[in-house]
Protein backbone atom coordinates (compact mmCIF):
# COMPACT_ATOMS: atom_id res chain seq x y z
CA UNK A 1 0.00 0.00 0.00
CA UNK A 2 2.93 2.48 1.52
CA UNK A 3 4.23 1.66 -2.34
CA UNK A 4 1.30 2.32 -4.54
CA UNK A 5 1.58 5.67 -2.34
CA UNK A 6 5.24 6.53 -2.99
CA UNK A 7 4.97 5.99 -6.95
CA UNK A 8 2.96 8.87 -8.09
CA UNK A 9 5.43 10.86 -5.53
CA UNK A 10 8.36 10.10 -7.17
CA UNK A 11 6.88 10.29 -10.65
CA UNK A 12 5.97 13.71 -10.11
CA UNK A 13 9.14 14.47 -8.40
CA UNK A 14 11.11 13.53 -11.25
CA UNK A 15 8.48 15.80 -13.65
CA UNK A 16 9.44 19.35 -11.51
CA UNK A 17 13.35 18.45 -12.15
CA UNK A 18 12.67 17.85 -15.72
CA UNK A 19 10.93 21.22 -15.19
CA UNK A 20 13.54 23.00 -13.58
CA UNK A 21 15.76 22.51 -16.29
CA UNK A 22 16.28 25.96 -18.33
CA UNK A 23 14.95 25.78 -21.41
CA UNK A 24 17.01 26.98 -24.58
CA UNK A 25 16.14 31.04 -24.46
CA UNK A 26 17.06 30.69 -20.83
CA UNK A 27 20.21 29.79 -21.55
CA UNK A 28 21.01 31.95 -24.61
CA UNK A 29 20.40 34.78 -23.26
CA UNK A 30 22.81 33.94 -19.94
CA UNK A 31 25.54 33.31 -22.51
CA UNK A 32 25.37 36.33 -25.17
CA UNK A 33 23.97 38.93 -22.40
CA UNK A 34 22.17 41.82 -23.35
CA UNK A 35 21.79 42.32 -27.24
CA UNK A 36 24.54 44.85 -28.58
CA UNK A 37 24.26 47.09 -30.80
CA UNK A 38 26.36 45.51 -33.37
CA UNK A 39 24.72 42.10 -33.01
CA UNK A 40 21.09 44.53 -33.54
CA UNK A 41 22.98 46.16 -36.74
CA UNK A 42 24.19 42.63 -37.75
CA UNK A 43 20.31 40.93 -37.51
CA UNK A 44 19.06 44.48 -39.13
CA UNK A 45 21.28 44.17 -41.84
CA UNK A 46 20.15 40.74 -42.61
CA UNK A 47 16.23 41.90 -42.18
CA UNK A 48 17.32 43.97 -45.35
CA UNK A 49 16.91 41.02 -47.30
CA UNK A 50 12.98 42.15 -47.05
CA UNK A 51 13.82 45.08 -49.83
CA UNK A 52 14.52 42.83 -52.35
CA UNK A 53 11.93 40.36 -51.24
CA UNK A 54 9.49 43.54 -52.02
CA UNK A 55 11.09 44.79 -55.43
CA UNK A 56 10.72 40.85 -57.02
CA UNK A 57 7.09 40.58 -55.44
CA UNK A 58 5.92 44.00 -56.69
CA UNK A 59 8.03 44.51 -60.47
CA UNK A 60 5.58 43.20 -62.87
CA UNK A 61 2.84 46.47 -61.61
CA UNK A 62 5.48 48.27 -63.84
CA UNK A 63 7.04 45.45 -66.11
CA UNK A 64 3.68 44.34 -66.73
CA UNK A 65 1.87 47.48 -67.06
CA UNK A 66 -0.86 48.03 -69.64
CA UNK A 67 0.56 51.19 -71.30
CA UNK A 68 -1.64 54.05 -72.51
CA UNK A 69 -2.33 54.46 -76.74
CA UNK A 70 -3.58 56.84 -78.66
CA UNK A 71 -5.49 57.18 -82.07
CA UNK A 72 -3.12 58.01 -85.25
CA UNK A 73 -6.07 59.99 -87.29
CA UNK A 74 -5.21 57.77 -90.09
CA UNK A 75 -8.10 56.20 -90.29
CA UNK A 76 -11.53 57.10 -89.85
CA UNK A 77 -12.31 54.43 -87.12
CA UNK A 78 -10.49 55.69 -84.65
CA UNK A 79 -10.84 59.75 -84.11
CA UNK A 80 -8.40 61.12 -81.86
CA UNK A 81 -11.37 63.29 -80.45
CA UNK A 82 -13.54 60.08 -79.53
CA UNK A 83 -10.83 57.44 -78.87
CA UNK A 84 -12.65 53.77 -78.62
CA UNK A 85 -12.68 51.84 -75.55
CA UNK A 86 -10.26 49.39 -76.99
CA UNK A 87 -7.42 49.29 -80.03
CA UNK A 88 -8.21 45.74 -80.48
CA UNK A 89 -10.67 45.66 -83.22
CA UNK A 90 -9.02 48.71 -85.10
CA UNK A 91 -6.96 48.18 -88.25
CA UNK A 92 -3.30 48.24 -88.14
CA UNK A 93 -1.19 51.88 -88.26
CA UNK A 94 -4.98 53.43 -87.18
CA UNK A 95 -3.35 53.51 -83.17
CA UNK A 96 -0.02 54.25 -81.55
CA UNK A 97 1.48 53.20 -77.91
CA UNK A 98 2.10 56.65 -75.84
CA UNK A 99 5.73 55.65 -74.96
CA UNK A 100 8.15 53.05 -76.79
CA UNK A 101 6.96 50.13 -77.94
CA UNK A 102 10.01 47.88 -74.74
CA UNK A 103 9.05 50.21 -71.83
CA UNK A 104 6.51 47.04 -71.11
CA UNK A 105 5.77 43.41 -71.72
CA UNK A 106 2.35 44.26 -72.94
CA UNK A 107 3.25 46.81 -75.86
CA UNK A 108 6.43 45.08 -76.77
CA UNK A 109 4.89 41.75 -77.55
CA UNK A 110 1.46 43.23 -78.20
CA UNK A 111 -0.43 41.54 -75.19
CA UNK A 112 -2.53 44.19 -75.15
CA UNK A 113 -5.70 41.91 -77.25
CA UNK A 114 -4.36 38.71 -76.45
CA UNK A 115 -6.84 37.91 -73.65
CA UNK A 116 -6.22 38.75 -69.79
CA UNK A 117 -5.45 35.08 -69.08
CA UNK A 118 -2.15 35.73 -71.27
CA UNK A 119 -1.67 39.11 -69.72
CA UNK A 120 -1.63 37.57 -66.00
CA UNK A 121 0.40 34.63 -66.75
CA UNK A 122 4.09 36.14 -65.60
CA UNK A 123 2.50 37.89 -62.76
CA UNK A 124 0.59 34.18 -61.80
CA UNK A 125 3.69 32.25 -62.79
CA UNK A 126 5.87 34.01 -60.30
CA UNK A 127 3.17 33.23 -57.63
CA UNK A 128 3.15 29.60 -58.73
CA UNK A 129 6.83 29.41 -58.16
CA UNK A 130 6.45 31.03 -54.89
CA UNK A 131 3.91 28.95 -53.67
CA UNK A 132 5.84 25.48 -55.16
CA UNK A 133 8.85 26.94 -53.93
CA UNK A 134 7.55 27.22 -50.30
CA UNK A 135 5.73 23.97 -50.22
CA UNK A 136 9.08 22.21 -51.82
CA UNK A 137 11.79 24.06 -49.35
CA UNK A 138 9.75 25.42 -46.39
CA UNK A 139 11.30 22.12 -44.27
CA UNK A 140 15.21 22.59 -44.95
CA UNK A 141 15.50 25.21 -43.20
CA UNK A 142 14.23 23.55 -40.40
CA UNK A 143 16.01 20.29 -41.16
CA UNK A 144 19.04 19.64 -43.42
CA UNK A 145 20.29 23.27 -44.57
CA UNK A 146 19.36 25.34 -41.45
CA UNK A 147 18.26 29.11 -41.64
CA UNK A 148 21.82 30.88 -42.98
CA UNK A 149 22.04 28.40 -45.96
CA UNK A 150 18.42 28.40 -47.05
CA UNK A 151 18.09 32.00 -47.39
CA UNK A 152 21.64 32.54 -48.98
CA UNK A 153 20.04 29.56 -51.28
CA UNK A 154 17.29 31.46 -52.25
CA UNK A 155 18.72 35.11 -52.73
CA UNK A 156 20.81 33.80 -55.20
CA UNK A 157 18.34 31.66 -57.41
CA UNK A 158 16.01 34.64 -57.19
CA UNK A 159 18.82 36.79 -57.94
CA UNK A 160 20.41 34.98 -60.94
CA UNK A 161 16.55 34.01 -62.48
CA UNK A 162 15.97 38.24 -62.24
CA UNK A 163 19.26 38.85 -64.15
CA UNK A 164 18.01 36.05 -66.68
CA UNK A 165 14.59 37.42 -66.86
CA UNK A 166 15.95 40.97 -68.69
CA UNK A 167 16.81 38.76 -71.34
CA UNK A 168 13.71 37.19 -72.14
CA UNK A 169 13.23 36.33 -76.07
CA UNK A 170 9.05 36.28 -75.53
CA UNK A 171 6.31 36.29 -73.18
CA UNK A 172 6.70 32.35 -72.83
CA UNK A 173 10.51 32.46 -71.80
CA UNK A 174 9.26 35.45 -69.78
CA UNK A 175 6.61 33.61 -67.46
CA UNK A 176 9.31 30.46 -67.20
CA UNK A 177 11.81 32.95 -65.75
CA UNK A 178 9.17 34.33 -63.55
CA UNK A 179 8.52 31.13 -62.00
CA UNK A 180 12.08 30.17 -61.63
CA UNK A 181 12.43 33.71 -59.83
CA UNK A 182 9.06 32.87 -57.38
CA UNK A 183 10.74 29.60 -56.40
CA UNK A 184 14.19 30.66 -55.28
CA UNK A 185 12.11 33.80 -53.64
CA UNK A 186 9.81 31.47 -51.97
CA UNK A 187 12.27 30.91 -48.74
CA UNK A 188 13.41 34.87 -48.21
CA UNK A 189 11.20 36.50 -45.96
CA UNK A 190 10.26 33.13 -43.84
CA UNK A 191 14.15 32.76 -43.09
CA UNK A 192 14.95 36.11 -43.11
CA UNK A 193 11.97 36.56 -40.54
CA UNK A 194 12.81 33.35 -38.26
CA UNK A 195 16.87 33.90 -38.57
CA UNK A 196 16.71 37.89 -37.46
CA UNK A 197 14.40 37.53 -34.40
CA UNK A 198 16.87 34.21 -33.29
CA UNK A 199 19.71 35.60 -33.33
CA UNK A 200 18.73 38.55 -30.91
CA UNK A 201 17.57 38.71 -26.98
CA UNK A 202 14.11 38.65 -26.18
CA UNK A 203 13.89 42.33 -25.81
CA UNK A 204 14.75 43.24 -29.40
CA UNK A 205 12.73 40.46 -31.64
CA UNK A 206 9.91 42.61 -32.04
CA UNK A 207 11.84 45.27 -33.11
CA UNK A 208 13.58 43.63 -35.40
CA UNK A 209 10.61 41.77 -36.89
CA UNK A 210 8.93 45.16 -37.61
CA UNK A 211 12.49 46.06 -39.06
CA UNK A 212 11.77 43.47 -41.99
CA UNK A 213 8.60 45.10 -42.47
CA UNK A 214 9.99 48.57 -42.93
CA UNK A 215 12.90 47.48 -45.37
CA UNK A 216 10.53 45.43 -47.07
CA UNK A 217 8.58 49.10 -47.63
CA UNK A 218 11.94 50.82 -48.70
CA UNK A 219 11.83 47.97 -51.66
CA UNK A 220 8.51 48.91 -52.83
CA UNK A 221 8.94 52.82 -52.55
CA UNK A 222 12.05 52.05 -55.32
CA UNK A 223 10.21 50.42 -57.59
CA UNK A 224 7.87 53.46 -58.62
CA UNK A 225 10.99 55.80 -58.54
CA UNK A 226 12.97 52.95 -60.82
CA UNK A 227 10.01 53.03 -62.95
CA UNK A 228 9.67 56.48 -63.37
CA UNK A 229 13.65 56.75 -64.05
CA UNK A 230 13.04 53.96 -66.63
CA UNK A 231 9.47 55.22 -68.12
CA UNK A 232 11.31 55.76 -71.81
CA UNK A 233 13.40 52.93 -71.40
CA UNK A 234 13.05 48.71 -71.84
CA UNK A 235 11.37 46.81 -69.16
CA UNK A 236 14.45 44.80 -68.95
CA UNK A 237 16.35 47.48 -66.92
CA UNK A 238 14.23 47.38 -64.03
CA UNK A 239 15.13 43.55 -63.74
CA UNK A 240 19.13 44.46 -64.31
CA UNK A 241 18.43 47.06 -61.47
CA UNK A 242 16.95 44.84 -58.55
CA UNK A 243 18.83 41.54 -59.30
CA UNK A 244 22.47 42.67 -59.33
CA UNK A 245 22.31 44.59 -56.16
CA UNK A 246 20.80 41.60 -54.90
CA UNK A 247 23.31 39.71 -55.92
CA UNK A 248 26.08 41.38 -54.03
CA UNK A 249 24.33 41.74 -50.67
CA UNK A 250 24.18 37.81 -51.08
CA UNK A 251 27.97 37.91 -50.82
CA UNK A 252 27.83 40.17 -48.23
CA UNK A 253 25.52 38.07 -45.79
CA UNK A 254 27.40 35.04 -46.42
CA UNK A 255 30.71 36.56 -44.78
CA UNK A 256 28.75 38.53 -41.88
CA UNK A 257 25.36 36.62 -41.05
CA UNK A 258 24.97 33.43 -38.69
CA UNK A 259 23.00 30.76 -38.34
CA UNK A 260 20.76 30.68 -35.58
CA UNK A 261 22.19 29.01 -32.17
CA UNK A 262 18.61 27.88 -31.22
CA UNK A 263 18.17 25.85 -34.32
CA UNK A 264 21.61 24.42 -34.22
CA UNK A 265 20.90 23.60 -30.27
CA UNK A 266 17.28 21.85 -31.60
CA UNK A 267 19.58 19.92 -33.90
CA UNK A 268 21.86 18.68 -31.29
CA UNK A 269 25.22 20.23 -33.00
CA UNK A 270 25.71 21.91 -29.53
CA UNK A 271 29.78 22.00 -30.56
CA UNK A 272 28.31 24.55 -33.61
CA UNK A 273 26.08 26.51 -31.15
CA UNK A 274 28.80 27.27 -28.99
CA UNK A 275 30.80 28.82 -31.37
CA UNK A 276 28.03 30.88 -33.01
CA UNK A 277 28.12 31.72 -28.94
CA UNK A 278 30.87 32.68 -28.40
CA UNK A 279 30.72 34.89 -31.73
CA UNK A 280 27.81 36.50 -30.72
CA UNK A 281 28.56 37.02 -26.90
CA UNK A 282 32.23 39.03 -28.63
CA UNK A 283 29.89 41.22 -30.09
CA UNK A 284 27.89 42.11 -26.82
CA UNK A 285 31.03 42.77 -25.33
CA UNK A 286 30.71 39.62 -23.26
CA UNK A 287 33.07 36.83 -23.35
CA UNK A 288 32.08 32.91 -22.42
CA UNK A 289 34.23 31.75 -19.69
CA UNK A 290 32.27 29.02 -18.23
CA UNK A 291 32.23 24.98 -19.75
CA UNK A 292 29.02 25.20 -21.61
CA UNK A 293 27.23 23.35 -18.46
CA UNK A 294 24.12 25.08 -18.63
CA UNK A 295 23.94 24.28 -22.11
CA UNK A 296 24.61 20.65 -21.53
CA UNK A 297 21.88 20.87 -18.61
CA UNK A 298 19.14 22.84 -20.92
CA UNK A 299 15.82 21.63 -21.97
CA UNK A 300 15.72 20.00 -25.28
CA UNK A 301 13.50 17.41 -25.25
CA UNK A 302 13.63 15.77 -28.27
CA UNK A 303 10.59 15.45 -30.92
CA UNK A 304 9.63 14.25 -34.13
CA UNK A 305 10.77 17.44 -36.04
CA UNK A 306 13.47 18.43 -33.77
CA UNK A 307 17.25 17.68 -32.51
CA UNK A 308 19.56 14.94 -34.28
CA UNK A 309 17.66 15.18 -37.92
CA UNK A 310 15.52 12.05 -37.37
CA UNK A 311 12.67 11.23 -39.39
CA UNK A 312 14.32 13.01 -42.71
CA UNK A 313 13.45 16.15 -44.76
CA UNK A 314 9.93 16.28 -43.68
CA UNK A 315 9.73 15.36 -40.36
CA UNK A 316 8.74 18.72 -39.11
CA UNK A 317 5.51 18.18 -41.65
CA UNK A 318 4.94 15.23 -40.04
CA UNK A 319 5.56 16.49 -36.23
CA UNK A 320 2.93 18.91 -37.29
CA UNK A 321 0.64 16.36 -38.66
CA UNK A 322 0.45 14.27 -36.28
CA UNK A 323 -0.89 17.19 -33.61
CA UNK A 324 -4.28 18.03 -34.12
CA UNK A 325 -3.72 21.18 -31.95
CA UNK A 326 -0.97 22.28 -34.77
CA UNK A 327 -3.14 21.10 -37.29
CA UNK A 328 -5.92 23.56 -35.92
CA UNK A 329 -3.72 26.45 -35.52
CA UNK A 330 -2.03 26.03 -38.87
CA UNK A 331 -5.48 25.68 -41.29
CA UNK A 332 -6.96 28.47 -39.22
CA UNK A 333 -4.17 31.13 -39.96
CA UNK A 334 -3.81 29.84 -43.23
CA UNK A 335 -6.77 30.06 -44.63
CA UNK A 336 -6.91 33.87 -42.89
CA UNK A 337 -3.65 34.06 -44.50
CA UNK A 338 -4.86 33.17 -47.94
CA UNK A 339 -7.56 36.12 -47.53
CA UNK A 340 -5.20 38.31 -46.81
CA UNK A 341 -2.69 37.37 -49.45
CA UNK A 342 -5.21 37.80 -52.33
CA UNK A 343 -5.49 41.69 -51.12
CA UNK A 344 -2.11 42.81 -50.23
CA UNK A 345 -0.59 40.89 -53.91
CA UNK A 346 -3.55 42.16 -55.64
CA UNK A 347 -4.17 45.71 -54.55
CA UNK A 348 -0.85 47.00 -56.17
CA UNK A 349 -1.40 45.21 -59.61
CA UNK A 350 -5.24 46.35 -59.30
CA UNK A 351 -3.97 50.61 -59.40
CA UNK A 352 -4.47 50.87 -62.84
CA UNK A 353 -7.97 50.59 -62.38
CA UNK A 354 -8.65 53.22 -60.05
CA UNK A 355 -7.88 55.49 -63.08
CA UNK A 356 -5.48 57.76 -61.48
CA UNK A 357 -1.27 57.99 -62.33
CA UNK A 358 0.49 54.78 -62.61
CA UNK A 359 3.27 56.56 -60.09
CA UNK A 360 1.82 58.15 -57.58
CA UNK A 361 -0.43 55.21 -56.58
CA UNK A 362 1.62 52.83 -56.72
CA UNK A 363 3.69 55.15 -54.39
CA UNK A 364 1.14 56.11 -51.79
CA UNK A 365 0.04 52.00 -51.52
CA UNK A 366 3.84 51.71 -50.80
CA UNK A 367 3.91 54.93 -48.45
CA UNK A 368 0.73 53.30 -46.67
CA UNK A 369 3.07 50.24 -45.88
CA UNK A 370 5.26 52.66 -43.41
CA UNK A 371 2.89 53.83 -41.03
CA UNK A 372 1.76 50.28 -40.99
CA UNK A 373 5.38 49.36 -39.65
CA UNK A 374 6.05 52.13 -37.63
CA UNK A 375 2.75 51.20 -35.83
CA UNK A 376 3.15 47.63 -35.50
CA UNK A 377 6.13 48.49 -33.66
CA UNK A 378 4.77 50.82 -31.04
CA UNK A 379 1.85 48.50 -30.60
CA UNK A 380 2.91 44.92 -31.25
CA UNK A 381 4.00 44.47 -27.13
CA UNK A 382 0.45 45.80 -25.97
CA UNK A 383 -2.46 44.20 -28.75
CA UNK A 384 -3.55 41.28 -28.97
CA UNK A 385 -2.61 39.50 -31.81
CA UNK A 386 -6.23 37.06 -32.41
CA UNK A 387 -8.66 40.60 -32.09
CA UNK A 388 -6.62 42.57 -34.02
CA UNK A 389 -6.34 40.12 -36.82
CA UNK A 390 -10.07 39.78 -37.28
CA UNK A 391 -10.61 43.47 -36.47
CA UNK A 392 -8.10 44.45 -39.14
CA UNK A 393 -9.54 41.60 -42.16
CA UNK A 394 -12.88 42.86 -41.26
CA UNK A 395 -12.21 46.52 -42.39
CA UNK A 396 -10.30 45.53 -44.96
CA UNK A 397 -12.45 43.87 -46.40
CA UNK A 398 -15.32 46.56 -45.71
CA UNK A 399 -12.72 49.52 -47.42
CA UNK A 400 -12.91 47.02 -50.95
CA UNK A 401 -16.15 46.83 -51.08
CA UNK A 402 -16.48 50.31 -51.05
CA UNK A 403 -13.97 50.81 -54.12
CA UNK A 404 -16.81 49.31 -56.13
CA UNK A 405 -19.32 51.25 -55.64
CA UNK A 406 -17.57 54.50 -55.11
CA UNK A 407 -17.02 55.85 -59.06
CA UNK A 408 -13.97 55.43 -60.74
CA UNK A 409 -11.07 58.35 -60.47
CA UNK A 410 -12.24 60.04 -57.50
CA UNK A 411 -10.66 60.65 -54.28
CA UNK A 412 -13.07 59.22 -52.54
CA UNK A 413 -12.13 55.62 -54.48
CA UNK A 414 -8.32 56.17 -54.09
CA UNK A 415 -8.89 57.15 -50.52
CA UNK A 416 -10.93 53.66 -49.82
CA UNK A 417 -8.50 51.73 -51.92
CA UNK A 418 -5.67 53.01 -49.32
CA UNK A 419 -7.23 52.55 -46.31
CA UNK A 420 -7.91 48.41 -47.36
CA UNK A 421 -4.50 48.47 -48.11
CA UNK A 422 -3.28 49.70 -44.88
CA UNK A 423 -5.83 47.61 -43.15
CA UNK A 424 -4.04 44.61 -44.93
CA UNK A 425 -0.44 45.03 -44.48
CA UNK A 426 -1.21 45.71 -41.06
CA UNK A 427 -3.30 42.51 -40.95
CA UNK A 428 -0.06 40.75 -42.97
CA UNK A 429 2.91 41.83 -40.62
CA UNK A 430 0.85 40.84 -37.55
CA UNK A 431 -0.31 37.31 -38.92
CA UNK A 432 3.66 36.45 -39.95
CA UNK A 433 4.31 37.63 -36.14
CA UNK A 434 1.24 35.66 -34.78
CA UNK A 435 3.01 32.51 -36.56
CA UNK A 436 6.55 32.90 -35.20
CA UNK A 437 4.48 33.11 -32.07
CA UNK A 438 2.08 30.02 -32.45
CA UNK A 439 4.72 27.01 -33.13
CA UNK A 440 7.77 25.98 -31.50
CA UNK A 441 11.55 26.13 -32.53
CA UNK A 442 11.75 22.24 -34.32
CA UNK A 443 8.73 23.45 -36.50
CA UNK A 444 9.10 26.76 -36.73
CA UNK A 445 10.69 28.01 -40.25
CA UNK A 446 8.34 25.44 -41.67
CA UNK A 447 5.34 26.81 -40.12
CA UNK A 448 5.75 30.05 -40.88
CA UNK A 449 6.69 29.12 -44.12
CA UNK A 450 4.10 27.29 -44.83
CA UNK A 451 1.70 30.35 -43.40
CA UNK A 452 3.18 32.60 -46.38
CA UNK A 453 2.13 29.91 -48.86
CA UNK A 454 -1.25 30.24 -48.02
CA UNK A 455 -0.63 34.39 -47.97
CA UNK A 456 1.08 33.69 -51.68
CA UNK A 457 -1.60 31.56 -53.27
CA UNK A 458 -3.95 34.46 -52.79
CA UNK A 459 -1.11 36.08 -54.73
CA UNK A 460 -1.67 33.46 -57.41
CA UNK A 461 -5.37 34.28 -57.78
CA UNK A 462 -4.85 37.64 -57.75
CA UNK A 463 -3.47 38.78 -60.96
CA UNK A 464 -6.21 37.01 -63.15
CA UNK A 465 -9.18 38.63 -61.24
CA UNK A 466 -7.02 41.92 -61.57
CA UNK A 467 -7.54 41.55 -65.63
CA UNK A 468 -11.14 40.63 -65.00
CA UNK A 469 -11.42 43.92 -63.01
CA UNK A 470 -10.39 45.94 -65.73
CA UNK A 471 -13.75 45.51 -67.59
CA UNK A 472 -15.92 45.12 -64.38
CA UNK A 473 -14.21 46.03 -60.77
CA UNK A 474 -16.85 43.60 -58.75
CA UNK A 475 -14.01 41.29 -60.07
CA UNK A 476 -11.33 43.04 -58.38
CA UNK A 477 -12.47 44.88 -55.56
CA UNK A 478 -15.51 42.95 -54.77
CA UNK A 479 -13.92 39.63 -54.03
CA UNK A 480 -11.30 40.74 -52.96
CA UNK A 481 -13.31 42.39 -49.88
CA UNK A 482 -15.31 39.32 -49.18
CA UNK A 483 -12.54 36.82 -49.58
CA UNK A 484 -10.54 39.39 -46.82
CA UNK A 485 -13.63 40.13 -45.09
CA UNK A 486 -14.67 36.62 -44.29
CA UNK A 487 -11.60 34.13 -43.87
CA UNK A 488 -10.10 36.76 -41.44
CA UNK A 489 -12.68 35.46 -39.03
CA UNK A 490 -11.22 32.32 -38.65
CA UNK A 491 -8.32 34.00 -36.94
CA UNK A 492 -11.16 33.89 -33.84
CA UNK A 493 -10.17 30.02 -33.91
CA UNK A 494 -6.29 30.72 -32.50
CA UNK A 495 -5.04 31.03 -29.06
CA UNK A 496 -3.93 34.47 -27.52
CA UNK A 497 0.10 34.60 -28.03
CA UNK A 498 0.55 38.23 -26.17
CA UNK A 499 3.18 38.07 -23.61
CA UNK A 500 4.30 34.22 -24.06
CA UNK A 501 7.91 32.89 -24.20
CA UNK A 502 8.82 31.07 -27.23
CA UNK A 503 8.59 27.38 -27.10
CA UNK A 504 11.32 25.19 -28.47
CA UNK A 505 10.25 21.74 -29.03
CA UNK A 506 6.50 20.12 -29.53
CA UNK A 507 6.23 18.82 -26.27
CA UNK A 508 7.15 22.21 -24.51
CA UNK A 509 4.48 23.85 -26.86
CA UNK A 510 1.65 21.34 -25.65
CA UNK A 511 3.05 21.68 -22.12
CA UNK A 512 1.91 24.97 -22.21
CA UNK A 513 -1.25 24.19 -24.46
CA UNK A 514 -2.28 22.04 -21.36
CA UNK A 515 -1.87 24.65 -18.61
CA UNK A 516 -3.37 26.99 -20.38
CA UNK A 517 -6.42 24.31 -20.49
CA UNK A 518 -6.29 23.85 -16.81
CA UNK A 519 -6.32 27.59 -16.46
CA UNK A 520 -9.62 28.03 -18.49
CA UNK A 521 -11.13 25.33 -16.90
CA UNK A 522 -10.20 26.26 -13.04
CA UNK A 523 -11.31 30.41 -14.26
CA UNK A 524 -14.60 28.66 -15.90
CA UNK A 525 -15.52 26.57 -12.20
CA UNK A 526 -14.80 29.38 -9.83
CA UNK A 527 -16.86 31.42 -12.14
CA UNK A 528 -19.83 28.78 -12.26
CA UNK A 529 -19.28 28.32 -8.14
CA UNK A 530 -19.41 32.41 -7.87
CA UNK A 531 -22.90 32.54 -10.03
CA UNK A 532 -24.18 29.78 -7.73
CA UNK A 533 -23.06 31.83 -4.19
CA UNK A 534 -25.08 34.72 -5.76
Amino acid sequence: MAETADAPLLTSHKKAKLAKAPSIDDTIETYIGATGSMQLLKAVLLAFAWAFDAQQVFISVFTDAEPEWHCTGASASCSPAAPPASPCALPSGAWAWDRPAETTVVSEWALKCAGPALVSLPASSFFAGCLAGGFLLTTLADSLLGRKKMLLTSLVSMSVAGVLTAFAPNVWAYAALRFVSGFGRSMVGTCTLVLSTELVGKRWRDTVSVAGFIFFTVGFLSLPALGYTFREASWRNMYLWTSVPSLCYSVLLYFLAQESPRWLLVRGRKQDAMETLQQIASLNGNSITSSFSMLHACNMQEDDGGAGGAGGVFSTMRAMWERPWALRRLAAIMTTGFGVGMVYYGMPLNVGSLGTNLYLSVTYNALAELPSAILSLIFIGRINRRSSVVALTVAAGAFSLACVVIPEGSAARMAAELLSFFSTITAFNLILIYSIELFPTSVRNSAVGLVRQALVLGGVVAPMLVALGRERSFWSFGVFGLCIGCLGLFAACLPETRGRSMSDTMEEEEHKEAAAAACTGATDIATKDDSDLV
